[in-house]
């Protein structure tokens, strides 16, 4: 059998990809540009193509996959559907895979990779051999047994394609307003994929957006039952004391993933020792050592990129770094999230020295995500503006051209650089190297 993927490039489509790889497809795809991701496909055997063109489509494919940010005009996807072969969008196909499995799926807006990565982690340790499809590295496994782990993700409503035995549902807020029309239309979305749900739910009951969508559940869907998680919880403690990985949001995320563990049976010394040796995952909160010109300090890539993720890791820094000068480089992510959530941006950064003694806070040009922006929204946002309603003296634009010419006349004040955002500013800490 033969799949071809268009966007193979993305963490979740690669991730799809491999896993069909690993089950004997003969994969190929294509992306816009090559990345660390299409570097490691190809070294796992899959034909990557740079560049999107009619020709890169295999004629005999049996199945074409494309990931939800190729438009519909893509070369390939016209040329498949002249051809008549089957075409699924990365959700879809997820969707069809997951029928065969015992599905796990992760949701809400914040947290996902992290606390899948936690559950998938502890079935391992229990030896229930599971497989994981989850949006960072390693993004995949293929196990042998029943047990799916998923990332659900809430844009364009696509975890909608999956009816899960258990969902985790980590936090409700404001993100994606490029598709959500407001908090309402949100609420409406999960609480449809809130019917889809097999038999048990997990609900952060610190999130009072997850409190309301879920109680509101218990009369519209009565098959599935529901467990809440708290940091009030007094297992909360023990996670604190033996979690590698720091912050309250990660303390969120292993009780989460307690509780999906306790479901399945799973002993809690087994839980916790796995939990024990989690040691994060790629780009969230990722810890490097650097020394350069016999200064030694560490560099932090985050994948933070909404305002609550900030405030997250900036808590994470203040209690693993007191007393250390922290410097922040933050590139904003897509000028339509920048736009729709500039005033809670705004307050978290007029807080970050005051209340979490960041040093300095540099935020570098827009990440602009094609097909995802219009130009009305980039006239009416920029970098630049955001600085100026943050007005603190600790915070200011630089380009990205001009960061690393920057950190070097800087070097000495450092002891940690933060290099945080969700588009291509993590290439930075490879360049310093």
């Amino acid at each position: 059998m033969r799949i071809h993927f268009i966007g193979i490039g993305g963490i979740g489509i690669s991730a799809i990809a491999c896993i069909y790889k690993q089950k004997n497809w003969v994969v190929s795809g294509s992306d816009e540009e090559h990345s660390e991701i299409t570097d490691d496909l190809k070294k796992q055997g899959i034909k990557v193509f740079i560049g999107h063109k009619a020709s890169n489509l295999p004629i005999d494919a049996d199945l074409v996959v494309y990931s939800e940010a190729v438009p519909q005009t893509n070369l390939e996807l016209k040329q498949a559907k002249k051809l008549k072969i089957k075409c699924l969008s990365g959700a879809m196909a997820l969707s069809d895979l997951a029928k065969d499995y015992f599905l796990i799926a992760v949701s809400g807006m914040h947290g996902k990779s992290t606390t899948a990565s936690m559950i998938a982690q502890i079935l391992i340790k229990a030896n229930l051999d599971p497989t994981f499809i989850i949006g960072a590295k390693p993004g995949w496994r293929l196990g042998k047994s029943k047990y799916l782990v998923i990332e659900a993700d809430d844009y364009k409503a696509k975890f909608l394609n999956y009816k899960p035995d258990i969902l985790v549902l980590t936090n409700i807020e404001q993100e994606h307003m490029d598709y959500f029309q407001n908090l309402s239309h949100i609420f409406k979305v999960f609480s449809q994929y809130i019917k889809q749900v097999k038999k048990y739910i997990v609900g952060n009951k610190d999130n009072s957006n997850v409190v309301k969508v879920l109680e509101k559940s218990k009369i519209e869907n009565k098959k599935s039952k529901i467990k809440f998680y708290s940091l009030k919880d007094k297992i909360a403690g023990e996670l604190k004391k033996i979690l590698k990985v720091p912050g309250e949001h990660n303390i969120s995320n292993a009780l989460a993933a307690l509780n999906v563990a306790k479901i399945l049976g799973i002993k809690d010394q087994v839980s916790l020792k796995a939990l024990g040796e989690f040691k994060g995952i790629w780009r969230r909160f990722q810890v490097q050592k650097f020394a350069i010109c016999n200064l030694k300090f560490d560099i932090i890539s985050d994948y933070a990129h909404h305002p609550t993720e900030i405030q997250a890791t900036f808590q994470a820094l203040y209690e693993r770094y007191p007393n250390k000068k922290i410097f922040i480089i933050f590139q904003p992510h897509q000028y339509q999230r920048t736009f729709y959530l500039f005033n809670d941006f705004v307050k978290t950064f007029q807080q970050a020295k005051d209340k979490f003694s960041i040093e300095k806070t540099i935020i570098t040009d827009i990440y602009s995500v094609k097909g995802r922006e219009t130009q009305a929204i980039k006239k009416k946002t920029s970098s630049q503006k955001l600085v100026k309603a943050i007005n603190r003296n600790e915070v200011e634009y630089i380009k990205q051209s001009e960061i690393k010419e920057y950190i070097k006349k800087n070097i000495k004040q450092i002891d940690v650089l933060v290099i945080m955002g969700a588009g291509d500013i993590y290439k930075l800490s490879n360049e310093l190297k």
